[in-house]
């Protein structure tokens, strides 16, 4: 997984790629020239007493070594352009994949592993590019170029190259088959710290109401102790590879300076040459390890990757039609014929065969006992779900044809939870329609009843909003969430369980503001309350995901035992007002 994602994203920068490798190539041989240059210094300048080579070698070691910073420089700026395009491009496709999900998708990942995904595995992933793109090429070039210059230098010599690099290879090698399971513990602890942490900030209200603090704080510090523990084994896992590569290092030294010593003795080798085959021996073992570091990043990314490719490759449960419809004509029809919908691997269905028509300038009520079906019934219609039987048109065409472009463009939906962006009044009414004026914005609030409020903040449409509209009341949310549908002016509204936190005074006017709104479009409200919804045309009754009933109000009540047991549950006297 990890090759493919590198290969598909990189792709695109296969041209500063090879400019790094040209750079990195130029930054590697000057490197490998300073310990020669250094050894002809000592044997021919020092020893000779020659001062003039000792001042020209000395020049041309100092302009080799400004090419080496300048080209080192370049490298890594264009490597680091390169990692941060890549990480920005992967982190691009999750976000467009994921907001491609239906409800049900996000809800097989979890919200909280999505964020982790595109967050800290793409992360994880950018890492590895930036340290292969600087380490990983400079790497070899210094490897092969390094033996051959040590061989050059005295070939006796380096024979223990082939006992220094094997042994660090196989320390380093030992520490990071121990990382692996690690790392990929590592991701899971993260995902659920996530989860936690997601659950208690939300619910923080929950939480101190039921005085649970106690409670979620152990819960808290479990989760974040299974993290610590796991980082800290990985962490002392990294920690040993450093002692093991100084380790090496020294030995190696220690046994080129004895063995070199001798062979100076013996006038085979000369103190420069010495000087230069350990310059030689460390750059190689340090190519290694740099190496052996990148291999050593390599499975946390591969594990990341794989958690990437995932949502990448997931297939969506809504798919968008092959070859789609465009347009729409005509008044708007809204028809729901013999729908089932079940949940995956669900054994009943939560909806079973419900069949009703909802024409423009009607009002179609939905109601039924909670857990009855009804928002999954709503949810069928801009194909938050799809239907697992039956069929859902729009304007006489399936849901399942139309372009979501065009069937979205067409909707205007109030959840069950209304949900407000961070930012202003204005930039939430205008997520419904971006090219919407200052008095359009008005008009739908006043429609919404929510006018007044909003004309009492300091700012008026300029005042803040919080993430998730935490600093307005439910039922301030609610009518805001409202005035957003009706900024977009759709052909069909959706208002699900949308007036449950407005008091029955505030109900009835925003009722009253909204039918000649509503003239010519489809209208359908979920709702709770008989008062509500006992205007509707007519009156669709759900029942543990049957239809049990379709008519009007009076209708209903005298041939629907259900709608007759629901409105004699609730203040009948005022129900029929």
């Amino acid at each position: 997984m990890l090759i493919k994602l590198l290969r598909t994203h990189l792709g695109p920068y296969r041209k500063p790629l090879a400019v790094v490798v040209v750079l990195t190539t130029v930054q590697t041989v000057c490197t490998l020239l300073l310990p020669t240059l250094n050894a002809d210094i000592i044997d021919k300048g020092v020893v000779r007493g020659d001062t003039d080579y000792i001042w020209r070698t000395g020049g041309l070691m100092l302009l080799v070594t400004v090419v080496q910073v300048f080209f080192a420089v370049a490298a890594v700026r264009v490597a680091a352009r390169v990692a941060m395009s890549f990480g920005r491009d992967v982190r691009g496709e999750l976000f467009h994949r994921v907001t491609g999900f239906s409800a049900q998708d996000v809800a097989s990942f979890g919200a909280s592993s999505l964020i982790t995904r595109i967050t800290n595995d793409v992360t994880q992933v950018q890492v590895l590019v930036m340290m292969a793109v600087t380490m990983l090429v400079a790497a070899p070039i210094t490897m092969v170029g390094g033996v051959v210059m040590a061989v050059r230098e005295d070939a006796g010599l380096s024979l223990m190259l082939l006992v220094a690099v094997p042994a660090l290879v196989g320390a380093v090698g030992v520490v990071i088959s121990r990382m692996i399971p690690q790392f990929q513990a590592m991701q899971e602890r993260i995902d659920r710290i996530n989860l936690v942490l997601r659950e208690q900030i939300t619910g923080i209200r929950v939480v101190r109401a039921f005085g649970r603090e106690p409670h979620e704080a152990r819960r808290f510090d479990r989760v974040n102790r299974d993290l610590t523990e796991t980082s800290l084994r990985a962490g002392r896992l990294m920690a040993m590879m450093f002692p093991l590569v100084v380790f090496v290092l020294n030995a190696s030294s220690v046994g080129a300076i004895w063995l070199g010593g001798d062979r100076i003795a013996s006038g085979d080798m000369q103190v420069g040459a010495l000087i230069a085959f350990l310059s030689y021996l460390i750059q190689i073992l340090m190519a290694v390890m740099m190496a052996t570091f990148v291999v050593g990043q390599a499975p946390r990314a591969s594990v990341s990757a794989e958690r990437i490719s995932d949502v990448l490759d997931a297939v969506p449960s809504i798919a968008d039609p092959v070859d789609p419809v465009t347009e729409l004509s005509g008044p708007a029809s809204l028809e729901l014929r013999n729908v089932e919908f079940r949940y995956p691997g669900a054994d009943f269905p939560v909806l079973c065969d419900i069949s009703f028509t909802a024409r423009a300038g009607q009002t179609t009520a939905i109601i039924g006992s909670t857990g009855s079906g009804k928002s999954t019934l709503v949810n069928l219609v801009p194909r938050l779900f799809d239907v697992t039987g039956g069929s859902v048109l729009v304007n006489g065409v399936d849901v399942r044809e139309l372009d979501p472009q065009l069937l979205w463009s067409r909707i205007g939906l109030v959840p069950q939870k209304p949900y407000l962006f961070s930012g202003t009044v204005a930039h939430n009414l205008r997520q419904a329609d971006p090219d919407a004026t200052d008095e359009e914005l008005w008009a739908a609030l006043r429609v919404a009843q929510a006018a007044d409020f909003v004309a009492e903040m300091p700012s008026g449409l300029d005042a803040p909003i919080s993430q998730g509209g935490s600093n307005v009341s439910g039922g301030q949310r609610q009518r805001l969430a409202i005035a957003r549908a009706l900024v977009r002016k759709p052909d069909i509204f959706l208002f699900d369980d949308s007036f449950s936190a407005l008091d029955l005074a505030t109900d009835a006017r925003l009722r009253a503001a909204l039918a000649p709104v509503v003239a010519q479009a489809v209208t359908v409200i979920v709702a709770q309350r008989v008062s509500t919804i006992i205007n509707a045309d007519q009156i669709l009754v759900v029942e543990d995901g049957q239809q049990v009933g379709l008519g009007t109000h009076a209708e209903l009540l005298a041939t629907c035992p259900t709608y007759a047991e629901i409105v004699a549950s609730q203040d009948t006297g005022e129900a029929a007002a």
